[in-house]
């Protein structure tokens, strides 16, 4: 379940399937029925995810357009090797923002714009 770590950052930490897919269907729910401009950035910490499939994939992107649109952030954090082969692989690795661990994705929201705006 997705954790309101203050007005404006939103934390989910993932599993595999099928948390994964559920964790983030619920999340997505939760936040496309938000106005715009009361969207919070979010981090999603992967430290238990070890694998993703193209529907995880497709997840993660349909998230990440919806936090644009709502000038909003996302930054995956704790990636393992395993699916960081997967975002290098796909090319994602130049479309997602990335941080070591959920501390340091949290502190880099707060220092580019409070998680308040994002930048493309």
């Amino acid at each position: 379940m997705a954790t309101d770590w203050s007005d404006n950052i939103v934390i989910a930490d993932l599993a595999d399937e099928p948390e994964f897919s559920e964790e983030l269907n619920d999340l997505y729910g939760r936040l496309k029925d938000l106005k715009a401009g009361k969207l919070p950035s979010v981090v999603l910490n992967l430290s238990g995810v070890t694998y993703l499939n193209s529907s995880n994939i497709a997840q993660l992107l349909r998230l990440r357009k919806l936090l644009i649109e709502g000038d909003r952030k996302l930054k995956l954090s704790s990636v393992g090797d395993s699916v960081w082969s997967i975002m290098l692989l796909t090319g994602l690795d130049k479309v997602f923002h990335f941080a070591p661990d959920k501390a340091t994705a949290i502190a880099g929201l707060q220092i580019e714009g409070g998680g308040t705006k994002a930048s493309r």
